[in-house]
C-alpha cells in the first residue's frame, strides 16, 4: 500500500442509491440478493467488496455493469443513470473467459474491434502485452497458456478500452498462491498507470488490505453494507 500514488482525485464517480434486487431461484422462492444498498466510489479508488458467499457481491457488480437491473434503487456513473450495459465499465470474471479460438493478442483486441477502434488504437495491444509481462506469448492461444497468464490478459482485455471503472469479480480465486500475488502486484502497477476506479470482489481479506484503499463489508443475505473500513496507506 506504500507504493500507491497519492495524486488520486476524490470526487465521487458511482454513486449507488437504495438499491434493491430481488430474484426468483429454481425452487421458485423470492431471493433478496440485495437490500437498501447505498455506496459512493471516488474516482481513482480501489475499493475491495467482501462477504459470505451468496451476498450478492457478484449481483452489485452485474447491476454496476449494466448487466443486470435493479427492482428499485440508482446507480449512477460518471454523471449518468445505468440503464444498459455500460460501456464505461470494464469487467474481469473469475475465470478470465478468454475466447478459445483467438490468441493473446487477438483477444486483447476484441474489444476494439467490436467498437470498431481498433484501427487506431493498434498500438495499444503491443502496450498491454508489454505492461502484462507477456512479450512472447502474443500468438499463443489460451489452453497454450497458466491460469495466471490467462487472467493477466483478461485485465489488459479490459483496461485496453479506457473504462471508467474497473470491476474484478474474484479474478484471482482460483490461482496458486505465488500467481494470485504476482497478479495481484499486477494489478497494483496498472492502478498506478492508469490511475482508474478499480472495484474487487474478493473472499481474501489479506488480498483486500493489500490492494484497497478501502473495504465494503457487506451482510450475508439480503446484501447490505455492514461496515467500511478505510485501510491506511
Amino acid at each position: 500500500m506504500s507504493e500507491k500514488d497519492l495524486s488520486v482525485v476524490s470526487d465521487t464517480i458511482l454513486n449507488i442509491k437504495s438499491l434493491n434486487r430481488t430474484y426468483i431461484d429454481d425452487s421458485g422462492n423470492t431471493v433478496e440478493a440485495l437490500k437498501d444498498f447505498n455506496l459512493s466510489v471516488r474516482r481513482g479508488e480501489f475499493v475491495s467488496v467482501i462477504g459470505s458467499s451468496g451476498c450478492g457481491k457478484t449481483t452489485l457488480l452485474r447491476l454496476i455493469a449494466g448487466l443486470d437491473k435493479p427492482e428499485s434503487g440508482e446507480l449512477i456513473l460518471d454523471g449518468e443513470k445505468i440503464t444498459e450495459p455500460a460501456s464505461q465499465c470494464g469487467y474481469v470474471f473469475q475465470q478470465g473467459s478468454l475466447f478459445p479460438w483467438l490468441t493473446v493478442e487477438k483477444n486483447i483486441a476484441a474489444g476494439l474491434k467490436a467498437r470498431k477502434t481498433y484501427k487506431e488504437n493498434k498500438g495499444e495491444v503491443a502496450r498491454y502485452i508489454d505492461l502484462i509481462g507477456l512479450k512472447g506469448f502474443e500468438k499463443s492461444f489460451p489452453h497454450q497458456i497458466s491460469g495466471g497468464m490467462a487472467q493477466r490478459v483478461a485485465i489488459a482485455r479490459a483496461l485496453i478500452n479506457n473504462p471508467s471503472v474497473l470491476l474484478l469479480d474474484e479474478p484471482m480465486g482460483a490461482l496458486d498462491s505465488f500467481t494470485r500475488a504476482d497478479i495481484q502486484d499486477k494489478l497494483l502497477e496498472l492502478w498506478k498507470k492508469n490511475k482508474i476506479t478499480m472495484l474487487l470482489v474478493t473472499h481474501d481479506v489479506d488480498e483486500a488490505i493489500y490492494l484497497s484503499d478501502r473495504i465494503v463489508i457487506m451482510t450475508p443475505r439480503p446484501g447490505r453494507i455492514e461496515k467500511i473500513i478505510e485501510v491506511d496507506s
